[in-house]
């Protein structure tokens, strides 16, 4: 709570056990004092402006990437995923993983970003003139203070990885938010929405998928809102990744959406990964990010495909998928399900739906190019 949205009110002489003349005091603001405020969207229910964020996942997921296509669009006022415009700004990035020059430049080229409104933390430079590496225990003071002269500001700050402003282990609470405060701190001030990259473990069968981000639980804590990405598989059997909101304390969870990764040249010899959103999702992050093995309350399913299916032919993936959702399961459960049942999946012809059938069962080998979806 920062003091300028908030009255002082002074107990010295109230309250027994008032601290002496010239010693420290508390401070207590009285409830009827503190000016009621609305969240700041930067993306609504998404990314809060003056708010840590955490974006995790499996390494391969493309965690970088995503965070490098909200750059692109808070840079150019372009659409979010559920296709909102976003309002033009300046993005910073610290990273200490990635090169500038062969990684982060050219996927925000790819991304469509503009570049003039991004900004890298490259490192300090001391009252001698010499440069020095960027250390966040000891500069993020000098960070603030540069990122206040921006022009027009800071909207989006990148950290990856978030583990990278930590001195001390990050396995213990106490050690975790002292080295993240003042980076909260500085995304208070510059009332732009912060959003740290950092990993998941392999485990999860069950349970809140949000415990599966490593390191202290003060991570999530002090995130107000936590992101996963993971690979998936479309309804109509495509493979794909979805990003979905795991955990959110200023609004509400669950939900994402569909992302592939692209390959985009943005030079002669330069190829990098690009996002291309998908649709979006609903459910839970525990029905979207479902363990396929785990026993999930639909071992009759793959039997229902297989009566579903035992005419043999090609049906078509959304009619299948509808009834079984009508029945109760989730896209994830039937995705599974459908595996397990052998079931063939194949696209029918030129911007035709998808189809499945039955492994073994007679019929064409392929799909009919006329048949509707």
């Amino acid at each position: 709570m920062s003091a300028s949205n908030v009255a002082t009110l002074h107990t010295r002489n109230t309250i027994a056990g008032a601290a002496a003349p010239g010693a420290s005091s508390v401070i207590l603001t009285r409830g009827t004092d503190v000016r009621l405020e609305p969240i700041h969207w930067l993306w609504k229910g998404w990314l809060a402006r003056g708010k840590l964020h955490l974006l995790a996942g499996m390494p391969g997921q493309g965690k970088t990437t995503l965070t490098l296509a909200f750059a692109a669009a808070v840079t150019t006022g372009g659409r979010w995923p559920d296709g909102t415009r976003c309002a033009t700004g300046n993005v910073l990035i610290y990273s200490n993983e990635d090169d500038l020059s062969d990684t982060l430049a050219p996927r925000l080229t790819a991304a469509g970003a503009d570049m003039s409104r991004v900004f890298f933390v490259t490192g300090t430079r001391a009252a001698g003139g010499e440069a020095q590496p960027f250390e966040p225990a000891r500069d993020m003071p000098l960070l603030q203070a540069v990122a206040a002269q921006i022009e027009g500001g800071i909207d989006l700050l990148i950290v990856d990885p978030v583990v990278s402003v930590l001195t001390g282990d990050s396995h213990k609470n106490a050690e975790t938010r002292r080295a993240l405060q003042p980076l909260v701190d500085l995304a208070a001030s510059a009332k732009c929405a912060l959003v740290g990259i950092t990993h998941l473990s392999k485990g999860g069968q069950g349970g809140d998928p949000t415990l599966r981000v490593l390191g202290s639980i003060a991570f999530t804590a002090l995130a107000r809102l936590v992101m996963l990405a993971a690979k998936s598989t479309s309804d109509e059997g495509d493979a794909t990744r979805v990003l979905v909101r795991s955990k959110s304390n200023i609004g509400r969870d669950g939900g994402g959406f569909e992302y592939r990764m692209e390959q985009q040249q943005v030079a002669a010899d330069i190829c990098v990964t690009r996002i291309d959103w998908g649709k979006a999702l609903e459910g839970t992050a525990g029905e979207l990010l479902e363990d396929p093995d785990a026993d999930d309350g639909a071992a009759e399913l793959p039997r229902m495909i297989r009566d579903e299916l035992a005419d043999g032919g090609w049906y078509p993936a959304a009619a299948v998928s509808a009834t079984l959702r009508a029945a109760g399961y989730t896209p994830k459960q039937i995705r599974s399900a459908r595996k397990k049942a052998g079931v063939l999946v194949q696209k029918g012809g030129y911007e035709k739906g998808w189809y499945w059938k039955l492994a073994g069962a007679p019929g064409d080998s392929h799909p009919p190019e006329g048949a509707l979806s």
